[in-house]
């Protein structure tokens, strides 16, 4: 086997999320305090690997990381305004996990080299060359605390990954947590995040991190072995158990209930990574293809 396909079927990233997938885009209201969701379109509707949405927090669009025909990763971005899709990548490498850097000026993204590293790097959201901001950890998601600081899921060399705060300016690093899920996440209306902790098996734990004071606490448990999550404003975390949407509310902290939905597709299975946007009118949806 060629080595730059070995490196392909090695990844860590790709051994998460290689099967086909399509993001589905809903419509999402509040209704009596609860959650509905209705109108489900498919918005990539093509073959092959279509995943990890990120919606702009003023304009109208989605990013999300697309499989080419080389099998290559690039970033692209889908306008639901037009219905319009361009690339904003296009590139020998391969990258994912697109993401609004706090300025609005730049797409955050992983970009995963052929010699297996997977640095933190920035696409001018207009278009243009990328500025490397971390190539010295192994890099699989991330989110954006402030314009210096990221909390950052990295792979271990040895197979335990672990959850750091980064400082870009000082470059300081600083373990929070080891066996990090996937999904990080700002608690919307305030300074903290939240994170998946996967304290054994059987037992994984959303936990919230304040970055002043340095301190985690427990949230919820998530659904059985699902580690994919959003957040609404009003306090709410949506999940999935892979083939239906739940919410839970933290205010009352009463347990998963299941989302109410208008006219679903019955035919959309494998639910993964969800995604709001901030006025929670939009639900993205990863699901198989």
């Amino acid at each position: 086997m060629p080595y730059k396909l070995l490196l392909l079927f090695l990844s860590p990233i790709l051994a998460l999320s290689q099967p086909a997938s399509d993001i589905y885009l809903f419509n999402l209201s509040i209704k009596n305090g609860e959650p509905v969701v209705s109108g489900p379109v498919n918005i990539t509707h093509r073959k092959g690997y279509d995943n990890q949405p990120f919606f702009h927090p003023r304009k109208p669009l989605i990013y999300y990381s697309s499989f080419n025909d080389s099998g290559r990763s690039d970033i692209k971005f889908y306008n639901f305004k037009t219905g319009q899709t361009k690339n904003l990548t296009l590139t020998n490498e391969r990258e994912y996990s697109p993401t609004v850097t706090p300025d609005g000026k730049y797409i955050s993204c992983i970009i995963q080299r052929d010699n297996g590293a997977q640095d933190l790097g920035k696409y001018p959201i207009e278009g243009g060359e990328p500025l490397v901001l971390i190539n010295s950890l192994k890099v699989g998601y991330h989110v954006w605390i402030d314009k210096s600081n990221l909390l950052l899921f990295v792979l271990g060399d040895s197979g335990i990954n672990s959850l750091h705060h980064y400082n870009l300016d000082t470059r300081e690093d600083k373990i929070i947590a080891v066996n990090p899920g996937r999904s990080l996440h700002r608690i919307p209306g305030t300074n903290t995040f939240s994170f998946v902790h996967k304290m054994s098996k059987d037992e994984w734990v959303i936990k919230r991190y304040d970055p002043q004071s340095g301190q985690t606490s427990s949230i919820t448990h998530t659904m059985a072995g699902r580690e994919d999550i959003s957040w609404l404003k009003n306090e709410i975390i949506l999940g999935s158990d892979g083939n239906r949407l739940f919410y839970f509310d933290t205010r009352s902290n009463s347990g998963w209930k299941p989302l109410q939905m208008n006219s679903i597709d019955p035919a959309i299975s494998g639910i993964t990574r969800l995604a709001c946007n901030l006025a929670n009118t939009k639900l993205a949806v990863v699901a198989n293809e």
